[in-house]
């Protein structure tokens, strides 16, 4: 019993070694007067210790105690056998009512001392206020805090979020979660690599590795290593992710600037990806990813460690070796299976994922600009963009643009969110060449007023003139001017 097989907790190795010896005179009760001969050679005995393991005896009077009490015990005689647990189990008699009070009192306002600082600083507590007591030792305080979940917690503290995270928790129960479906719900962070490579130019900088994890099978859907943790590189990965596995339902990641960008809101929404972020200061909420990080330490980092030049390109590599090769096809400990084979074999949410230029369409912000009608121009981050000229008439037009990429703008319709055309920077240069292009047709409308419009000078009068004309001639009042001749033999008439 004791060579560490046996798990069970001593009370229970207790009643398992007095049912050992003297269930065998219950089996085989002794005849009358040989009882207390059975009884003296079992005293005279030597036997295991269930909680040392070192040889012990136990006396007459024990061993018949032990035997009158399972005699009386019909249904369960092992439990009867167990050890009894003391009266005042959990009760620290050496702590005063008031020493507890000011121990509770210690523990709220100093939530990550340790055992050790709080029972120095109620040590010193009592000494400065005699009513208190004598001080208790370490071994009772610990054994007190210990009992009233009184443990040491590592607050971030000093902001009002992490004030308020702190308090969720301390309300909330933590659960752990799983996804019913494959691809029914990612996460997504990035992690700072706790080895530097070596840049071109000779500098030394630490990556950021960004991984993609599917939440029910523990497939790493993407990863890889970028020197910046930005929305054009979260970006980046996601899309190969979502190329590689295919669309996924929900996307979990924590509140870095990367993953709450317009460009990567407005992705996901457009493919129908819902989008949630962890609680500030709850990274216990994306577990799962935490604990990658630490097989990507524990295990890829560590077969680098001989690899003294280590190159962005080359760390990419071995992670996309290492990752598919060994993580993917290697039975997780939790899900008793391999992450890839859980991956195929699983009911899938999974959508059919579009191409590369659907993608970047996808992922970009979306705004308005008004559109000078001198030269047909938008203004957008300082650059001046030219609008097709079919597109002269509106004054105001929804674009697309991802703000680290300006060579890939889009002019969109906002009503059918359908992309109309590419639109590009202004080159004044070529347009110094004189060349000018004839207007485009705004809508069908303009060739049939083309064709049906006479030349200028022939359409006459406008009807709303012609019109006041003759109602002012049905009051058959006489036009109200004095009529002056053109030519000079009119004036004496005029007169």
């Amino acid at each position: 019993m004791a060579n560490g097989k046996d798990e069970s907790s001593r009370h229970t190795r207790w009643a398992h070694l007095r049912f050992s010896i003297i269930g065998p005179l219950l089996a085989a009760p002794p005849a009358r007067g040989e009882l207390a001969g059975e009884l003296s050679r079992l005293a005279a005995k030597q036997w295991q210790h269930p909680v040392t393991g070192k040889p012990t005896q136990f006396g007459f009077s024990t061993l018949e105690r032990w035997l009158h009490m399972a005699r009386g015990e019909r249904t369960d005689p092992v439990t009867v056998l167990r050890r009894r647990v003391r009266k005042d189990s959990g009760q620290q008699r050496q702590l005063s009512e008031r020493q507890r009070e000011a121990l509770c009192v210690q523990y709220r306002q100093h939530r990550n001392w340790s055992y050790q600082l709080h029972a120095d600083n109620l040590a010193a507590l009592c000494a400065g206020d005699k009513t208190l007591g004598p001080a208790p030792s370490y071994a009772t305080i610990r054994r007190f805090m210990k009992a009233q979940g009184l443990v040491r917690v590592r607050v971030k503290s000093g902001t009002p979020g992490a004030e308020r995270a702190q308090a969720r928790l301390d309300a909330r129960e933590v659960r752990s979660y799983e996804a019913e479906y494959v691809n029914g719900l990612w996460h997504s962070d990035f992690h700072i690599g706790r080895r530097e490579i070596l840049l071109p130019d000779g500098r030394r900088k630490a990556p950021h590795l960004l991984g993609v994890l599917d939440d029910h099978s523990r497939l790493c859907c993407h990863l890889q290593w970028y020197l910046d943790e930005n929305a054009e590189n979260f970006v980046h990965g996601l899309c190969q992710a979502l190329q590689k596995r295919g669309l996924c339902r929900a996307l979990l990641t924590d509140n870095g600037k990367p993953m709450t960008a317009t460009e990567t809101v407005a992705g996901c929404r457009r493919l129908g990806i819902v989008t949630d972020n962890t609680l500030p200061y709850s990274p216990y909420q994306n577990a799962k990813q935490e604990n990658f990080w630490s097989q990507v330490e524990g295990r890829l980092m560590a077969m680098l460690e001989g690899v003294r030049d280590l190159t962005l390109a080359l760390l990419n590599e071995a992670t996309q070796a290492w990752v598919e090769m060994e993580y993917n096809r290697k039975v997780h400990s939790e899900i008793g299976v391999e992450p890839m084979r859980r991956f195929l074999d699983g009911k899938s949410v999974s959508r059919p994922c579009p191409g590369s230029d659907e993608l970047r369409l996808c992922f970009m912000a979306e705004t308005t600009r008004s559109q000078r009608h001198s030269d047909g121009t938008i203004s957008l981050e300082g650059i001046r963009f030219e609008l097709p000229s079919r597109y002269r008439h509106l004054d105001r037009v929804s674009i697309r643009y991802a703000d680290w990429d300006l060579s890939q703008v889009v002019l969109v319709d906002s009503r059918t969110d359908v992309v109309l055309c590419r639109i590009y920077p202004v080159d004044k240069t070529k347009n110094a060449n004189g060349q000018r292009r004839s207007l485009e047709a705004i809508a069908q409308a303009d060739a049939v007023v083309a064709t049906a419009t006479p030349p200028a000078g022939e359409a006459g009068m406008a009807p709303l003139l012609r019109k006041l004309v003759a109602e002012y001639a049905a009051t058959g009042l006489p036009p109200a001017y004095l009529p002056k001749g053109e030519s000079s033999d009119d004036e004496g008439g005029d007169r």
